[in-house]
C-alpha cells in the first residue's frame, strides 16, 4: 500500500512535467494543421521505459484534446484523430465509476475512430495497464474485448487481444474472470492453429502454473477450448497441466477443474479418457471438500456418456455408487438432481440392477432437501425405465417410496412429489391409476399444505387423459374451494390461473353449478391483482364456452356490480366490458354493456369517469359507426369538458383514437 501511494505522488510529480511539455510544444507550433501531428511525435517517443509511460500518454493526449476543442481544425493539414483517445483516457481516470463504465462500454467506437492499427499499439496496450479498476468497469471491459476481433484487424491479429484478456483472467472477483475466460473462449476459435500454439496455449500455460489460485482457476476452463486443434504434443502438455490442477493444494482450484471435467472429456480421445481422466475423475469424486465432490458427479454424466457399456461397470459405477451413498448431503443432493441424465448415459441394464437401488435410498434419504430432489424426478425416472418391466419396477420399488414420501414431514418434499406424481397415471394406465395413484391424490387433496393442493390441480389434465375428471371431483371440489378462499392472495391467484383449465376438463353444467359463484367472489377481492385476475379468467371461459353461455350467466351479474356502492367494484365493472367485449362480440356489447357504460359516465368519482373514456376507446372498434356518432361521441364530449384533468385528457385521446374529433 504504501509503496502504491509513493508511486501517486511521482506520478503526479512526472504528469507535470509532462503538462509542461504539453504546453511548450503547443506553443512552439503556429500552425493549427501541425498539433495533431506534434502531439503523436510526443506520444511516439514516449516509449514505455517506465511503468509512467502511460501517464505520460495520458496527460500529452488530455494536453491535446482541451488545445484542439480550442482551435480550428479545419486547415489542409487539419488532423483531430488523436481526439477520441484523449477522450476514453479522460474518462477512464474520472473518479466518477460511471463515466469510467460508460468510456469502456464506447470502445468499440473508440478503437473504430483510432483505426486497427492504432487500436492495437496503443488502445490495447493502455488498456492491458489500466487493470486495476472497479470490478463493474472490468467486467465491462472483459465483455466488450471479446467481440473485438475485427476492430484489431481480424482473425491475423486477434492474438492481440490475450494480454488485456489474460490480466483480467486473474484479478480478483470472479465474475470478472469469469467474462474473461467466457471472452477468451470466443476467441479462441478465431486463432489459425498456427498462431493457437505461438499465442493461446502459452497463455492457457502461463494461467495454469500461476502463482495466484485466481489465474488457475480460470486456466481450467480454457484447456477444452484449445485441446482439439493443437499437435499431440501440446496435447500432452496440456493433458499434464490439467492434471496438476486436478490435484491442486487448492480447494477452489480443484472446484474449478471437476466443474470442467465433464466439458475436457469430451475433446480427449477415448483412451486417454480411460487412462487419463478416469483417475482424476475418481480422486475428485473422492476429495475431502464436498464442494468438490458434488461436481465430480456432475462430471460423471459427460463421461458415462462417453464410455461403452462394458466399460461402464468397471470406470464409473464404483464411484457413482459412492457418491449416492456420500456423507455430505450435498453430494447425495447433486446426484439426485442429476439422476434423470445418469439414468440415460448408463443403459437400461445398469439402470435395472445399480439405479432402481440408489434410487429408493434417496427417495428415503434423511434430508429433506435430498428427498425432495429425488421426488421431482419420480415421474422422469419411471418414464426413463426399459419398457419390458418399466410396470413391475415401479409397482414393486418405486410405488411403495412414493406412499410414503404422500404423508412426509416436510412440506417441500410433499409439494415436490405432488408437482410430478400426476404423471404417473399415464405411465401406469387407468387400472393402476384406479387402484394404486387415485388414493395418493385424494390424499393430497386434502393436505394441510396449498402448495401440495396447487400443484395436484395444476397437473389434472394428466389424469383426465386417463381416467376423466369425475372420478375426482367429490374431492376436488373441497381443495377448490380451500384455495380460492386461501389467506395468501399469490394462492388465491394461482388457483384463478387454473381455473379456465378446470372449466374445461368439469364441464359447464359443473362449473355453473359449483364454481361460477367462486369466479365472480374474485371480482370483489381486496386485493387488485386477484379482480384483475379473475377478469382476464372470465374473458377466458368466455372463450371456453361462447358468449351464449356468458350472456346468460356472466355478463348479468357483471353489471349489476355497475351499481355497487363500492367504486372499485364499480371500476371492475368497466374492466370487465373492456375483456369481454371481443369475446362477446358486436351485439351483446352494443345492447347489454354499453347503456350500462355510458350511464357510469355520470358517476360521481372521477376514477370510474375516466375509466368510462378508456372503456369506450377500448369497446369502440367492436362497436359500429352509427353507434359511436350517435350514442358514444356525445358522452366523450361531455366528458372533454369535465371538471377532472385525468377525465379531459382521456376522453380527448378516446375521440382522436376513434376519430370521433
Amino acid at each position: 500500500m504504501a509503496c502504491r501511494l509513493q508511486d501517486r505522488g511521482y506520478c503526479k510529480q512526472l504528469a507535470g512535467y509532462s503538462r509542461q511539455s504539453s504546453i511548450c510544444i503547443q506553443n512552439s507550433y503556429q500552425y493549427q494543421g501541425r498539433v495533431a501531428d506534434t502531439a503523436r511525435v510526443v506520444i511516439s517517443v514516449l516509449r514505455p521505459v517506465s511503468p509512467f509511460y502511460f501517464i505520460f500518454r495520458q496527460e500529452v493526449a488530455c494536453g491535446l484534446r482541451r488545445h484542439c476543442t480550442g482551435v480550428n481544425m479545419a486547415g489542409a493539414d487539419g488532423d483531430d484523430s488523436l481526439y477520441p483517445i484523449a477522450v476514453l483516457i479522460d474518462e477512464l481516470r474520472n473518479e466518477d465509476v460511471q463515466l469510467r463504465l460508460n468510456s469502456i462500454k464506447k470502445l468499440s467506437t473508440i478503437a473504430l475512430a483510432l483505426g486497427v492499427e492504432r487500436t492495437r499499439t496503443e488502445l490495447l496496450p493502455f488498456l492491458t495497464d489500466t487493470i486495476y479498476d472497479e470490478d463493474e468497469v472490468l467486467l465491462a471491459l472483459a465483455e466488450q474485448l471479446g467481440s473485438f476481433t475485427s476492430l484489431v484487424g481480424g482473425s491475423e491479429f486477434v492474438h492481440c487481444l490475450l494480454p488485456p484478456l489474460e490480466s483480467l483472467a486473474t484479478v480478483e472477483e470472479t465474475v470478472v474472470r469469469d467474462k474473461a475466460v467466457e471472452s477468451l473462449r470466443n476467441i479462441s476459435n478465431e486463432h489459425s492453429p498456427v498462431d493457437l500454439e505461438a499465442h493461446f496455449v502459452p497463455l492457457v500455460k502461463r494461467l495454469a502454473s500461476g502463482d495466484w489460485f485466481t489465474s488457475r482457476t480460470s486456466a481450467c476452463g480454457l484447456f477444452s477450448v484449445c485441446y482439439p486443434r493443437v499437435s499431440s504434443t501440446v496435447k500432452a502438455e496440456i493433458r499434464q497441466h490439467f492434471r496438476n490442477l486436478c490435484s491442486d493444494d487448492t480447494p477452489m482450484v480443484r472446484r474449478a477443474a471437476a466443474s470442467k471435467l465433464g466439458e475436457f472429456a469430451k475433446v480427449l480421445e477415448l483412451e486417454y479418457v480411460k487412462n487419463d481422466l478416469i483417475p482424476l475423475f475418481t480422486n475428485l469424486a473422492s476429495d475431502e471438500q464436498d464442494s468438490v465432490r458434488l461436481l465430480a458427479v456432475e462430471a460423471c454424466v459427460s463421461i458415462a456418456q462417453l464410455l461403452p457399456e462394458e466399460d461402464l461397470e468397471a470406470l464409473v459405477m464404483p464411484t457413482l455408487r459412492q457418491a449416492t451413498e456420500d456423507k455430505s448431503w450435498r453430494v447425495r443432493y447433486m446426484v439426485a438432481d442429476k439422476f434423470s441424465e445418469l439414468q440415460k448415459a448408463v443403459g437400461p441394464e445398469i439402470t435395472k440392477n445399480d439405479l432402481v437401488p440408489a434410487f429408493q435410498n434417496l427417495l428415503k434419504d434423511c434430508e429433506a432437501e435430498v428427498r425432495a430432489a429425488a421426488a421431482h424426478k419420480v415421474k422422469e425416472f419411471c418414464e426413463n425405465l426399459p419398457a419390458d418391466g418399466r410396470e413391475t419396477i415401479i409397482m414393486s420399488h418405486i410405488l411403495p417410496y412414493v406412499k410414503e414420501l404422500v404423508s412426509d414431514t416436510n412440506q417441500h418434499v410433499k409439494s415436490a412429489l405432488a408437482s410430478v406424481i400426476m404423471g404417473l397415471s399415464t405411465i401406469l394406465g387407468k387400472d393402476n391409476t384406479i387402484e394404486h395413484l387415485l388414493p395418493l391424490f385424494l390424499a393430497q387433496l386434502k393436505d394441510e399444505c396449498p402448495e401440495v393442493r396447487l400443484n395436484i390441480i395444476s397437473n389434472l389434465d394428466c389424469v383426465n387423459e386417463v381416467i376423466g375428471i369425475r372420478q375426482l371431483s367429490q374431492s376436488l371440489l373441497p381443495a377448490i374451494v380451500e384455495l380460492a378462499e386461501d389467506t395468501k392472495w399469490r394462492v388465491r391467484l394461482a388457483i384463478i390461473e387454473y381455473m379456465p383449465l378446470l372449466a374445461g376438463q368439469l364441464g359447464v353444467e359443473f362449473f355453473d353449478e359449483k364454481l361460477n359463484s367462486l369466479c365472480m367472489a374474485w371480482l370483489v377481492d381486496h386485493v387488485y391483482a386477484i379482480r384483475e385476475a379473475a377478469t382476464n379468467n372470465l374473458m377466458k371461459l368466455v372463450e371456453k364456452f361462447g358468449a351464449e353461455w356468458a350472456q346468460n350467466t356472466i355478463v348479468p351479474k357483471v353489471l349489476a356490480m355497475a351499481n355497487d356502492p363500492n367504486y372499485l367494484h364499480r371500476m371492475t365493472t368497466l374492466f370487465c366490458v373492456n375483456a369481454l367485449s371481443e369475446a362477446c362480440g358486436k351485439e351483446i356489447t352494443t345492447k347489454l354493456m354499453l347503456p350500462i357504460v355510458l350511464k357510469m359516465a355520470a358517476d360521481q368519482v372521477a376514477n370510474v369517469r375516466f375509466n368510462v373514456a378508456r372503456s369506450l376507446q377500448r369497446i369502440g372498434p367492436v362497436l359500429d359507426g352509427t353507434t359511436l356518432q350517435s350514442d358514444v361521441k356525445p358522452i366523450l364530449l361531455k366528458l372533454g369538458q369535465d371538471e377532472d384533468m385525468d377525465v379531459k385528457y382521456f376522453a380527448q385521446e378516446a375521440m382522436t383514437v376513434l376519430a370521433l374529433a
